[in-house]
């Protein structure tokens, strides 16, 4: 592509929604992370009996790790919420910004 396709995108007004719709979301996505991961680690510090105590009184397993697994799976659970939207409105998004450049 040359020069003045680049600059009719990176004028385009649905570019500059695409880019900030995309920023948003990501950025609401990694603060929720950022939140249960201090979360996770505040209860390290302040609740560790919480995270000591059993499931069950015969049980071996403690709440640190449900939890702690809960923690991992969020983080793909998150992803996966990102690559939906992704696939879906920023790609049709994306799509019509290029069909406006090749015009």
């Amino acid at each position: 592509m040359n020069d003045s396709i680049y600059l009719s995108i990176q004028n385009s007004p649905r570019f500059k929604e695409l880019v900030r719709k995309r920023e948003k979301f990501a950025w609401i996505l990694s603060a929720i992370m950022l939140g249960l991961y201090s979360a996770f680690i505040l209860l390290i510090a302040y609740g560790p009996h919480i995270l000591g105590a059993k499931l069950s009184p015969g049980s071996s397993i403690t709440w640190g790790i449900p939890i702690g697994i809960g923690l991992i799976l969020s983080a793909f659970v998150l992803t996966g919420i990102y690559v939906k939207r992704a696939n879906g409105e920023f790609d049709d998004l994306n799509r019509l910004i290029l069909q406006e450049a090749k015009q």
